[in-house]
């Protein structure tokens, strides 16, 4: 089966795990510390400013809580994102505002974030889809002329980066997946960065049960009775470990290779399917914009999409189409019609791509995708001459 996604893990994140067992301590210690430092150091900020946590999911609940959001709060966020996102806001008590998407990067712009804006937005919410930083610029200036805090969702875009400058450090706080999904992975795990430092420093308490200081040893640097707890804030523990930051240490060195070499699968997948008949490819970056190259999607005509992932898992090649649009999620009470949305969830389709394909695996996908959509195509416009119609389809070819 060729995968969407599936992660690259080797000899040299072995060793690293091994010298942790030989260290006999698996918790949190040096090596987070060591991970936090050279992340920070990929994204040009202060160490101090970024935590491991147990997962992306986990930073976002605990931004909502660092911003305080609660009942009347409106939070816009599009509505194409990852569920974690929806649900980080809905828990607080807050509302989860949706904001339609540009059809073909599936990034909201700004102009769609401005839309939806109200008196009583707390927060503006962004994910890079697919790793594509979209209107970041545009969005985090417009948050600051509005004093609106803006959290940036970076779980797709982790060597993703506008002008020099990387995805997640442009609002005020930014969170990192490292799921067995990711690109870099640690099994679970994730990053989170804050722009204002008093605010980092309450996140490592929050993640950390509350506690001034993450363990007795270095309390006892600084207290005669460090056995004493010292409370600010009521935290849980969400912090990550030397375990999974051994991991991640080694992945963060690999991450160069791995974007080089899904640059060249979408390069290749481009040059495949240029000009296939009912078949659009990715859009093309503005200058200056780099990406982690995450996702690669084309977009169909709506009325076969579904019928060509089934051809093309019979053949075991998997697709899939993420994030489902949320404002179709009952529990989340969503107002309002998203056009651009929801045509751009019902003809995406996402094709495999991780580091470990070669460009044989590239061939049979795109060999399968042209066939399966001319079969398609063939058959729905069969179908519609039949009831004396016809139809244009999403790449104006008939």
């Amino acid at each position: 089966m060729l995968n969407i996604f599936q992660p690259m893990l080797g000899a040299e994140e072995l060793d690293a795990v091994s010298q942790v067992f030989d260290s006999n301590w698996p918790g949190h210690g040096p090596r987070t510390k060591a991970f936090e430092a050279e992340f920070a150091a990929h994204l040009g900020v202060d160490p101090e400013n970024v935590l491991f946590i147990a997962s992306a999911t986990a930073g976002l609940f605990l931004a909502g809580e660092l911003l305080g959001l609660g009942a009347g709060d409106e939070v816009v966020l599009p509505s194409i994102s990852f569920v974690s996102a929806g649900n980080a806001i809905a828990a607080t008590g807050a509302q989860p505002v949706f904001c339609d998407v540009d059809p073909r990067t599936l990034n909201p712009t700004v102009t769609d974030v401005e839309g939806v804006l109200t008196s009583r937005t707390k927060a503006v919410l962004v994910l890079h889809y697919g790793g594509y930083p979209g209107e970041i610029s545009a969005i985090s200036a417009l948050c600051r002329d509005r004093g609106i805090p803006l959290i940036e969702d970076a779980a797709c875009a982790v060597a993703s980066s506008v002008g020099g400058k990387a995805c997640g450090t442009f609002g005020d706080i930014g969170v990192w997946s490292f799921d067995a999904m990711k690109i870099l992975v640690t099994g679970d795990g994730g990053m989170l960065c804050l722009r204002d430092g008093q605010l980092a420093r309450r996140a490592r308490r929050l993640a950390y049960h509350g506690l001034e200081q993450a363990n007795g040893f270095a309390a006892a640097k600084v207290s005669a009775r460090w056995w004493e707890l010292d409370v600010q804030d009521f935290g849980r523990r969400l912090i990550g470990n030397d375990l999974t930051a051994a991991i991640g240490s080694v992945q963060l060195r690999r991450l160069p290779r791995f974007v080089s070499r899904r640059r060249e699968i979408v390069q290749l997948y481009d040059r495949l399917l240029a000009g296939v008949p009912g078949i659009r490819t990715l859009p093309s970056l503005p200058a200056g914009h780099r990406t982690s190259h995450y996702f690669y999607w084309v977009q169909l005509d709506p009325a076969i999409r579904d019928l060509v992932a089934t051809d093309l898992l019979a053949n075991d090649i998997y697709t899939t189409f993420r994030y489902p649009p949320l404002h179709k999620v009952p529990a989340y009470r969503a107002a309002g019609a998203l056009p651009a949305t929801d045509s751009a969830a019902d003809a995406t389709l996402l094709l495999p791509l991780h580091q470990g394909l070669d460009d044989t695996d590239v061939h049979t996908v795109a060999d399968e995708l042209r066939k399966a959509v001319d079969h398609r195509r063939r058959e729905h416009l069969a179908g519609l001459d039949d009831h004396g119609t016809s139809r244009q389809l999403p790449d104006g070819k008939s």
